[in-house]
């Protein structure tokens, strides 16, 4: 089965920026995390990553025609202004969608707290640290199960 990790703008740079609210562990200990649950979940996980909304657009687009069973995306901070974003996650009805974010979005500055791409997906979960991947997948696949 095949799953779909997007990460949006400057996640490529967990373990550089703001390290008191996103941890020490770099983009690459990330990597290895999701491809580890992948191996214990018997599933291939592709991991996407860009700085760029259309380019995150495209690749949701793209996961509709390529075998993709399952998204979990983390949109940074096009998650409190992009509609497009939402628009291409709401027209792929059919594959569970799961939003992440690291930190707890509920507990920092106002305009964090207003996802407008969360209404697109099938659950959200924030706060867990990295370990809110392993969890979103893990949710993704239980929707899938429950299909």
């Amino acid at each position: 089965m095949k799953l779909l990790v997007i990460n949006g703008p400057n996640l490529n740079f967990l373990g550089i920026r703001e390290k008191e609210v996103y941890g020490t562990q770099d983009y690459q200990y990330l990597l290895n995390m999701i491809k580890e649950k992948g191996e214990q979940v018997g599933c291939e996980i592709e991991v996407f990553q860009s700085n760029h909304e259309g380019a995150i657009i495209d690749r949701i687009q793209e996961a509709y025609f390529d075998g993709t069973k399952g998204i979990v995306i983390n949109p940074g901070a096009y998650t409190h202004y992009s509609y497009a974003i939402h628009d291409a996650l709401a027209s792929i009805q059919g594959l569970p969608k799961i939003e992440i974010h690291i930190s707890d979005i509920t507990k920092r500055e106002d305009f964090r707290k207003v996802s407008v791409t969360a209404p697109a997906c099938d659950g959200q979960i924030y706060g867990h640290g990295l370990e809110g991947y392993c969890m979103a997948i893990d949710e993704v696949l239980r929707l899938l199960a429950d299909r």
